[in-house]
């Protein structure tokens, strides 16, 4: 879990374009995402995500609509990030801007 000044620094609203090389997998998705004390949350009702900053601004993170799930992982600094996800049968990059 992110220190007390860690998550401060992480903490906020963040836009997350989600992209796949394969064209199979959609031309990707711009999600917004809520960080608080470390804790990763969506107001979404199409799109929950959950998970967590830990120290350092790694991020590990579960995106889950109806029955699709991907879970991704990367690192955030204090104005934007970038990771890797991975889905049932599609994976990708991401990357995160602070809103």
């Amino acid at each position: 879990m992110a220190t007390d000044a860690e998550a401060a620094n992480i903490d906020g609203a963040w836009n997350v374009q989600i992209a796949s090389p394969n064209s199979a997998c959609g031309g990707g998705t711009t999600v917004s995402i809520g960080i608080n004390n470390g804790q990763v949350a969506s107001n979404n009702p199409l799109m929950r995500a959950s998970g967590h900053v830990a120290n350092a601004g790694n991020i590990s993170v579960t995106l889950t609509s109806g029955m699709k799930r991907a879970v991704g992982s990367g690192r955030l600094t204090a104005t934007s990030g970038s990771g890797t996800w991975r889905g049932t049968m599609c994976s990708g990059t991401w990357t995160a801007q602070r809103m």
